[in-house]
């Protein structure tokens, strides 16, 4: 029996009554190439490139062993060469690659040359385009192959792949001693207790971060509890206890479970990555990465190349292919913010990219299918810029599928104070300090204050605050001066309507409370003169209440 002999329609029986498939003598199965794929996706995501090149390489060396047994036992050759030389051709027989016309075997100085490699079509579907050969289970079974009719361990590895982009898959068979140490890496992969050790590695990975996360939620949940009154726990990690915020929860819950693009808008510093990520984690995609990229921070040339990635001399310093963020959020969500900066150029090809739900690498003229769910966030009216013609019309629909609006601390003053002391929390937790809490003078003038900064100005000043605080609490002092000069916001409370006189009194009275009785301080806030407050103090009958210091 030659190797050029071999004939797929004696190889293959069928028999449909008992319902077994014979190839070559041995019982076999027909495995979906795709689901293959999905499998070592699966393998990839869950353990890891390492452990799954580890399980597919041996797995396809046992194939290829059992082949060699199988082809001895059922034909007999003419010599142990064709024994050999058939381990090439019952793969291509079986559809799992096919031989250049003209290629020699593995085990020559030239190598052997495959086209049309499922494996290589797989990774190109599933991850796209590697940065390494990835025809793992063929380099495995080829060396199966090999080592059991050659009588010595033979070990195949690709120096060339259709699965990073070469025209074909290129393999050459060499025992270790003749691979040297130029590639001793990739042998590894063919050790048995190689994949022992990669599980050992990643659950012991695993163990200590989760170890590590639940001694760091245990320390928070204790410095919550120091500080937060009962009940004031935030509910889905978010401070809610205004009307708005609440309303803004519920329909952010409520899109996360559809796959729809959202606009979140708002001022900087309200809250508006907190928001997209409460959408990605209440989503179906909450086990995929969640990216936030701000878009007004790289120049357009480099964004183009974070969001898309590039191919290896795209352009100077590029020394190899790199994926973009569109990429390796695949099964995620991609939070674009600040995409009211993004360049009229750069708009075009986002707008593409979130319709046809494909990119292209700069530097390539194919394009890459991804699985990403598009989240968008900027402090600017786009609506506006729409009109005056600097954002396109386009784009802005098809971001804002769903608008999420954040509302500005100071329209949610219900808010302030149990978001004040989860920052205080956080910060104490941080800094390793004992903080119990604020003064009731330092939560009054917190409330007074009109945050023009912000989720972010609150949580700098609670950072503050912390590491100044001499005791256990919070006083006034320790708050930044713009927050302890705020003056006091007048309210209509109850439907009823105060005299403005009575407003004008009060807020007159509490500025200089404020001031700790200083006339001169507290004129000069009210912007009128000493004379002036000199008056009306004494026309309240307080004038001695207030004894000037200058």
């Amino acid at each position: 029996m030659r190797a050029e002999d071999l004939d797929h329609k004696e190889l293959l029986e069928l028999d449909p009554e008992g319902g077994v498939i014979r190839f070559a003598g041995q019982r076999a199965i027909i495995l979906d190439a795709v689901a293959m794929g999905l499998l070592r996706k699966y393998l990839v995501e869950n353990f890891g490139f390492t452990a799954a090149r580890t399980v597919l390489t041996q797995f396809g060396f046992a194939h290829g062993w059992r082949m060699a047994e199988a082809l001895h036992a059922e034909y007999k050759w003419r010599n142990d060469e064709e024994w050999r030389r058939a381990g090439s051709h019952l793969p291509s027989l079986g559809g799992l690659f096919g031989i250049e016309a003209g290629s020699r075997d593995p085990l020559s100085k030239e190598g052997m040359m495959l086209v049309a490699s499922y494996e290589a079509e797989q990774h190109l579907l599933h991850f796209g385009r590697a940065d390494a050969p990835m025809c793992w289970t063929i380099s495995g079974l080829i060396s199966g192959y090999l080592s059991r009719t050659v009588g010595q361990e033979i070990f195949v590895l690709e120096d060339r792949c259709l699965g990073k982009g070469d025209a074909g898959c290129h393999l050459f068979g060499r025992t270790r001693e003749e691979w040297g140490d130029a590639r001793a890496g990739e042998l590894r992969f063919f050790d048995k207790t190689r994949l022992a050790d990669c599980l050992d590695v990643s659950i012991h990975r695993v163990t200590e971060t989760l170890k590590a996360a639940e001694r760091k939620l245990k320390e928070h949940k204790r410095a919550l509890v120091l500080v937060l009154p009962e009940g004031e726990a935030p509910a889905l990690g978010i401070i809610a206890k205004s009307p708005g915020m609440k309303r803004l929860v519920d329909l952010a819950c409520r899109v996360a479970k559809v796959d729809s693009t959202v606009l979140i808008t708002g001022e900087s510093g309200s809250g508006k990555e907190r928001i997209a990520r409460l959408v990605h984690e209440e989503s179906t995609r909450a086990a995929g990465p969640f990216i936030a990229v701000n878009c007004g921070a790289i120049t357009e040339t480099l964004l183009e190349s974070e969001l898309f990635g590039h191919a290896r001399g795209a352009f100077t310093g590029a020394t190899h292919d790199r994926p973009g963020l569109f990429e390796s959020a695949n099964g995620g969500t991609l939070l674009l913010d600040e995409i009211g900066e993004v360049s009229p150029g750069m708009q075009v090809k986002l707008l593409r990219a979130i319709q046809e739900r494909e990119i292209r690498r700069v530097g390539e003229n194919k394009s890459r299918k991804v699985d990403v769910r598009i989240l968008a966030a900027t402090n600017r009216n786009l609506a506006a810029d729409v009109t005056a013609g600097t954002f396109r019309q386009d784009l802005y629909y098809r971001l804002k599928v769903v608008e999420l609006p954040v509302p500005a601390l100071r329209e949610r003053r219900e808010d302030i104070l149990p978001l004040a002391r989860v920052l205080l929390a956080a910060s104490a937790l941080q800094m390793k300090r004992k903080i119990t809490g604020l003064t009731p003078g330092t939560t009054d003038q917190l409330i007074r204050y009109s945050w023009p900064g912000n989720v972010r100005e609150l949580e700098n000043a609670m950072e503050r605050a912390v590491a100044l605080a001499p005791g256990t609490r919070v006083e006034l002092e320790d708050l930044p001066e713009e927050v302890r000069q705020a003056r006091p916001l007048p309210a209509v409370s109850d439907g009823t309507v105060r005299p403005l006189d009575a407003v004008e009194k009060d807020y007159i009275l509490q500025a200089l409370a404020l001031n700790s009785g200083n006339q001169t301080r507290t004129a000069e806030q009210l912007q009128i003169g000493s004379a002036t407050l000199y008056r009306k103090l004494k026309s309240y009958g307080l004038i001695g209440a207030g004894k000037t210091n200058s």
